[in-house]
């Protein structure tokens, strides 16, 4: 099973930037698609973002026009680019394997982001 490690977070204050990463173990083109998702305090886990093989992307109004999401096949690798970060952005952003039956894969650790108002 692929094995996903999410690097990129840390402190910001609001307005601030942020790119996070996401890199597989193995090829991420055996998925239907890439997601990034969050939980913050209190909250369930939601879909902040996703984006298939073709590279089209897909995203929570919450996030729309804030967030971009990319990838790189050759490094098996997730990106979540974050810009304007708002203090409800805070939370423990995760990246995972979506596949064409829409399940996903196991969690990795995470990565906490946290934007100070």
């Amino acid at each position: 099973q692929v094995q996903l490690v999410e690097s990129g977070g840390g402190l910001v204050q609001s307005g601030g930037s942020l790119r996070l990463s996401c890199v597989a173990s193995g090829s991420i083109m055996e998925f239907y698609a890439m997601g990034w998702y969050r939980r913050a305090p209190g909250k369930l886990r939601e879909l902040v973002a996703a984006i298939n093989k073709e590279d089209v992307p897909n995203y929570n109004d919450a996030v729309m026009g804030r967030f971009t999401i990319s990838r790189d096949n050759a490094k098996n690798a997730v990106y979540l680019q974050m810009n304007s970060l708002k203090p409800e952005d805070t939370a423990v952003y995760y990246c995972n394997t979506i596949s064409a039956q829409l399940t996903l894969g196991s969690w990795g650790q995470g990565t906490q982001v946290t934007v100070s108002s």
